[in-house]
């Protein structure tokens, strides 16, 4: 990844990048207080569904560099779910879906009776990124730098 950090950030940025961390952390403790608390952070910055996305789009494509088909997104979908249902009966597998497709830009909200709102996107996309991160035995800051560095240079092209 990259050697620069999204610490340099501004206010709102870190406040996701901080937000995130606290709930990937969490995460991986199974601590339901920590993880309420910085889940309720992450639904109100704005914008933190866009990171998150781009954060697991990073993870997809390094775990699966020669690209992912229906079975491995399936897979990454039922061992996410079933990884947090102990800890989170809530889990919603059509989220999580919802967050791959995204992140795989595949997700058509039109198409879909239930579009997930973002306090969902919130509460599952840590859950996801915990998943995914536990296969790079890498830390989430790199991921994060790169994510907000990628968003950065998208939004200077468009």
């Amino acid at each position: 990844m990259t050697t620069t950090t999204w610490r340099h950030l501004p206010a709102p940025a870190r406040e996701i990048a901080t937000a995130a961390t606290d709930a990937v952390t969490a995460a991986r403790e199974r601590d339901t207080g920590a993880y309420d608390v910085a889940v309720a952070r992450l639904a109100t910055a704005e914008r933190s569904g866009l990171v998150l996305g781009a954060v697991v789009r990073l993870l997809l494509e390094e775990s699966h560099p020669d690209g992912l088909d229906g079975d491995d997104v399936r897979q990454v979908l039922e061992r996410c779910v079933r990884g947090a249902a102990p800890w989170r009966p809530d889990v919603d597998p059509h989220v999580v879906l919802v967050l791959l497709a995204g992140a795989l830009g595949v997700y058509d909200p039109d198409g879909d009776d239930s579009p997930p709102d973002p306090p969902a996107v919130a509460r599952h996309a840590p859950l996801l990124v915990a998943d995914l991160l536990a296969g790079t035995g890498r830390p989430l800051d790199g991921y994060l730098t790169a994510a907000f560095t990628e968003i950065a240079r998208t939004e200077r092209h468009d």
